[in-house]
């Protein structure tokens, strides 16, 4: 069981509890980003160490699940609001999706 700072951060983004425009931009740019170079940056240290390469790949795409789950809540957060602007952060989010994992 998570504690309930941790649980409520995962629970109100999931449940589209925060504003989209928060969501998008400071959780899935700004912090999912700046989480991915840091993954990065420790693999290509780990690689530079000559760690083991399964480590190494542990360590690049440990990232993954909480970048899953930014882009599903900002899926689900979408869904509540319409316009153009949902639409674009729907694709934005998939690409940046994308974009991490390819990365």
């Amino acid at each position: 069981m998570l504690p309930e700072g941790i649980g409520s951060f995962f629970r109100s983004r999931w449940q589209g509890q925060v504003p989209l425009d928060r969501l998008f931009w400071r959780d899935l740019v700004l912090g999912g980003t700046a989480l991915n170079v840091a993954s990065l940056v420790a693999a290509i240290i780990l690689l530079g160490l000559k760690l083991p390469l399964a480590l190494v790949l542990a360590v690049h795409f440990a990232p993954v699940p909480y970048n899953l789950f930014l882009t599903f809540s900002v899926w689900r957060t979408t869904q509540k609001a319409s316009g153009a602007k949902a639409s674009l952060m729907t694709l934005g989010a998939t690409l940046w999706l994308i974009l991490t994992v390819v990365v």
